[in-house]
């Protein structure tokens, strides 16, 4: 004998269906408003607050070898696309489209970290959010490994000097940035 048996094995009703007891409705529900998911932190800055996102923000994140590491995959795999391997703008697509802004210009150098990570995380002109498909630490790895190719494309004289001379210095710096030494001053010298 058991208790309440409907309890237990009521009918199944798949969530696209109408609802029985509310016809013209689905039987899935949007969840209540002002609702979040456990574990979840949602960003609440709306795309176009890159002031309150500078003023608010902080990257999180020491950089070490492997936070950089973990951005370069994050790099890889996602902006490589449009900004090409060295963040130059030099991707895959820009034959099709219009070529993206470069990540190693004065004015992205001169921006915090946490104007990059709001873009990374809104969108900005064609590039879209990302929000979705990096979580956040990964957003700020991503954003240290961008300022690794900026300095790897722009050494200042202390690394210059710890290299010993230019070309080592782009060389050392590229491969600090986590490309090989060869690729990215060959890479380098071409463009």
């Amino acid at each position: 004998m058991e208790y309440m048996p409907n309890m237990a094995y009521g009918p199944r009703v798949a969530a696209q269906h109408e609802d029985p007891l509310n016809p013209g409705r689905s039987v899935n529900r949007n969840p209540v408003p002002g609702t979040v998911p456990r574990g979840f932190t949602p960003y609440r800055l709306a795309q176009e607050d890159t002031v309150a996102a500078m003023r608010e923000l902080s990257n999180p994140l020491p950089r070490t070898a492997d936070v950089l590491g973990r951005g370069q995959r994050v790099f890889l795999n996602t902006c490589v696309v449009c900004h090409g391997e060295l963040g130059d703008g030099q991707g895959y697509i820009v034959p099709i489209y219009p070529m993206p802004p470069s990540l190693l210009s004065e004015k992205v150098r001169a921006w915090p970290d946490s104007r990059i990570f709001h873009i990374i995380s809104r969108g900005q002109n064609l590039m879209p959010s990302y929000a979705s498909q990096i979580l956040p630490e990964d957003r700020w790895a991503a954003v240290h490994y961008v300022r690794a190719l900026q300095r790897a494309a722009h050494p200042t004289p202390a690394d210059l000097g710890a290299a010993g001379g230019a070309a080592a210095g782009t060389a050392a710096a590229a491969g600090a940035a986590g490309a090989p030494a060869d690729t990215a001053a060959a890479k380098a010298s071409a463009h």
